[in-house]
């Protein structure tokens, strides 16, 4: 009898320790269009790149210092004692930016839509892919002109102390973080229990 308890309990073990392993999450580095994700072999001493690691923190921003996003102003309003024209101007650039912001999205999704169709072929004609292309980096350059166009009339539309009280609050955002993670790669599975063997 206790043999047989010793057996089911170890058969146990082996189940639960498979239904954890299927349930572990695997990271995967997001995939570009129209570019399949690939996992690259581990090289000797390395881990395999699409092992999974920790997620690292997006770099910071190079003009955050000088720039204020739109938002942080809005945000901020009555502690930086906007007055009501500034208000008033910022909010109807703001409208006016989202509604050309939508119309490139829109444009932009079907260039995307387009470029898809070209790459599906089994022999993708290099000239038209790239012309193609230069028409969605075109559209996303309008779009972060766009953005930057705004960014820059709301700057010139604060009074130095208002920005200086921005510079603040920037700083305080860009406080550095604790280093990232070493990649340790796959933990090890934990190892079986040794089954005891019960006395003849």
């Amino acid at each position: 009898m206790k043999r047989i308890v010793v057996g089911l309990s170890a058969i146990l073990f082996v189940a639960m320790l498979a239904a954890a392993q299927e349930q572990t999450p695997v990271s995967r580095r997001p995939e570009q269009p129209g570019v399949p994700a690939a996992p690259m072999p581990a090289m000797e001493g390395m881990p395999a790149q699409n092992t999974p690691r920790a997620p690292y923190p997006p770099p910071p921003d190079p003009l955050s210092d000088v720039m204020f996003p739109p938002e942080m102003i809005m945000g901020h309003a009555r502690q930086l004692n906007l007055t009501d024209e500034q208000k008033a101007f910022m909010r109807g650039e703001i409208l006016k930016t989202t509604t050309s912001f939508q119309d490139l999205q829109w444009k932009l999704q079907d260039q995307m839509e387009e470029l898809h169709e070209i790459l599906k072929a089994g022999s993708v004609n290099e000239d038209q892919a790239l012309a193609q292309l230069s028409k969605v980096l075109d559209t996303e350059g309008q779009i972060k002109r766009l953005h930057f166009g705004l960014a820059v009339r709301l700057k010139n539309h604060l009074t130095p102390e208002q920005q200086d009280q921005l510079e603040k609050m920037n700083m305080g955002r860009r406080m550095p973080g604790p280093p990232p993670p070493a990649d340790l790669g796959t933990p090890a599975a934990p190892r079986r229990r040794p089954v005891e063997k019960s006395e003849p």
